[in-house]
């Protein structure tokens, strides 16, 4: 199993903005300090934007910030958002499967017990998990951004 780089980028985000709370943060920042391309990052915060997380001031001296308390940030929610609700498997999408063996298949259900699995346990955590020493990201934001 392999989360998107959508996905990915949505948690970065998401773990910026925990961490910079008292400020909004903009893309290019966020950009710059992952070294990720403006571009997906500006797809991203739309999505979070659209689902209620992240609010987002337009015009000079703008920025995004979250809206939620990071505590109140569940990981599988954000993580079932951003990856959207396609398939996990062929045989498991709303369209006809063109597979032979899907009577007789056994792998169907236990991939969708693996992923019933990781959501679980990813709606275990907050983002606030991931911040737990918000002062040592930042510092390792800044490390990176000089070198």
């Amino acid at each position: 199993m392999r989360l998107t780089t959508f996905s990915d980028y949505t948690l970065r985000v998401l773990m910026f903005l925990a961490v910079e709370r008292d400020r909004l943060a903009t893309i290019p920042e966020i950009a710059a300090a992952y070294g990720i391309s403006e571009n997906h990052l500006m797809k991203v915060v739309h999505q979070l934007a659209r689902a209620g997380v992240i609010a987002s001031v337009r015009g000079k001296g703008g920025g995004i910030r979250l809206l939620k308390e990071p505590s109140a940030i569940r990981l599988g929610e954000i993580v079932r958002a951003s990856e959207g609700n396609s398939a996990i498997v062929e045989c498991l999408g709303e369209e006809h499967s063109g597979c032979r063996i899907v009577p007789a298949c056994r792998l169907a259900p236990i991939l969708v017990k693996a992923f019933d699995a990781l959501y679980q346990t990813l709606d275990e955590y907050t983002l606030a998990d991931l911040v737990g020493q918000p002062q040592r990201l930042s510092q390792m934001r800044q490390l990176l951004a000089l070198a």
